[in-house]
Formats: C-alpha cells, structure tokens, sequence
C-alpha cells in the first residue's frame, strides 16, 4: 500500500511537467489568416496559409519571426500573429465591418457621430482592400532601390 501511495504521489509532482512541456511548445493563429513562409522575411516563399485559431508546433523565435511546424511542414510565422492562449473562434453577432472599425479604433457609434459631421470613408475602406502581389510589391521596391525595411 505504501508503494502504491508513493507512485502515485511521484505522479502526481511529475504530470504538470509532463504537462507543461506539452502545452508550451503549442502556439495558435491569433489572426484571420497568417503565411507560413520558408524563411524569414516579408518577401519569403509563401508554404501555405493558416487561419484563426489552427495549433502550431513552436520551434524557436528569430527576431520577429517564429519558427513553427504545422503537420509535417516546417516555416516562419510572423510572432506577432501568433499567441501561446488557444485561439476559438466563435460566432457571434458582430459583423466583420465592426470588427474592422475596432481595429481602427472606431466603435459603430463614433464612426455614425463622424458620419453626421459629413466626414466619408468609403475611400479608406476601398483603399484597405486593395491588394497588391507580393511579387509586384517586391519588383517596385528593387526597381526603385528602396529599403525592404525587414
């Protein structure tokens, strides 16, 4: 019997290490979407993406970047896109519209009291969807012989 009590007390002291290696190399998205990217930089080969709230292996941190493996492929994350809290996404009431607003640090209230003041953002709304490739962004940038500010 005491055998048996001393086991399970050496399992008890030992589990949330077992435990919390398991849980600290885990990282998920914390963005809509997020490029898993052979090296880091802005201008790296794109893997592939990942989605709000999909789990990573965590490697290591390179500066800004995080280097993850996600099922059997390996690449770089920016760290900022990424929390060590599970991620869920949930549905709720709040439109994307909202949630974009929030990220400008609008609620739907200020921007309808700015509206009323006569003030238009429909072409800053036009210009936040506006895409411009990565290749193309990258051409212009050496062309141009600017900075790659990475």
């Amino acid at each position: 019997m005491r055998k048996l009590i001393c086991i399970m007390v050496m399992a008890l002291c030992i589990s949330p290490l077992l435990f919390s290696q398991a849980g600290g190399n885990m990282r998920y998205v914390a963005v809509q979407t997020a490029v898993l990217k052979d090296s880091t930089g802005f201008f790296a080969k794109d893997l592939r993406s990942l989605s709000l709230g999909d789990a990573v292996t965590f490697i290591r941190e390179s500066g800004k970047w995080t280097e993850v493996r996600v099922g059997n492929v390996t690449g770089w994350v920016a760290s900022s896109s990424l929390s060590a809290r599970q991620v869920v996404a949930s549905v709720s009431s709040v439109s994307v519209n909202e949630v974009a607003l929030a990220g400008k640090g609008f609620s739907v209230d200020t921007e309808i009291e700015y509206r009323k003041s006569g003030l238009d953002y429909s072409m800053v709304d036009s210009m936040e969807r506006t895409v411009v490739p990565g290749d193309e962004l990258l051409r212009f940038i050496t062309e141009g012989r600017l900075s790659r500010g990475e």
